[in-house]
């Protein structure tokens, strides 16, 4: 670890990466569904909104319990 990775009292902080998680991909696949679907029928806009409601509900519920789970106070 370099110098400069270390805080004043000697200690690095840690780094935090999210968990692969295809929720992005589901995501991006239902605006994509969404936004043919004005084009062709509203069946395809209704599955896709409903798709992408879920899809982003779950990925805010994954965000919030990952930041939950971070330590809230140096060691």
């Amino acid at each position: 670890m370099a110098d400069r990775d270390l805080d004043r009292d000697g200690t690095g902080e840690q780094i935090h990466l999210p968990g692969p998680s295809v929720i992005p991909l589901v995501t991006a696949a239902a605006i994509t569904v969404t936004l043919v679907g004005l084009i062709l029928s509203w069946w395809f806009v209704l599955a896709g909104g409903v798709v992408l409601v879920i899809a982003v509900g779950r990925w805010i519920s994954l965000v919030r319990e990952e930041i939950a789970s971070l330590p809230t106070e140096r060691r």
